[in-house]
């Protein structure tokens, strides 16, 4: 399962939230479930940021919410949101 996060950073602040990112991510691929995360920032607007994570299954991320990590996670990263981010999650890719 893959998450898909698009991530609005208040204007000004990215720097600051690529710095943060940098000691969030091993949190998260760190949990249970998780077999990967990687943030990829977007060229026509520097403000939005692309976090996808690679998940064994949707309830996997979910469990993931209710743990002290996410918390950590959180406080890491929230703080620069511009606003809630758009979380979707998406299948397997479809064989050719």
């Amino acid at each position: 399962m893959l998450e898909h996060a698009l991530l609005h950073i208040s204007a000004g602040r990215e720097s600051e939230f690529e710095a943060s990112i940098r000691k969030a991510l091993p949190i998260i691929e760190e949990a249970d479930g998780c077999h990967g995360a990687q943030v990829r920032r977007q060229d026509e607007d520097p403000s939005i940021f692309l976090l996808l994570v690679t998940w064994t299954s949707i309830e996997a991320h979910m469990t993931f919410r209710t743990t002290p990590q996410f918390n950590e996670w959180r406080s890491l990263t929230h703080t620069f949101y511009a606003e809630a981010p758009s979380v979707t999650h998406f299948h397997e890719p479809l064989s050719h």
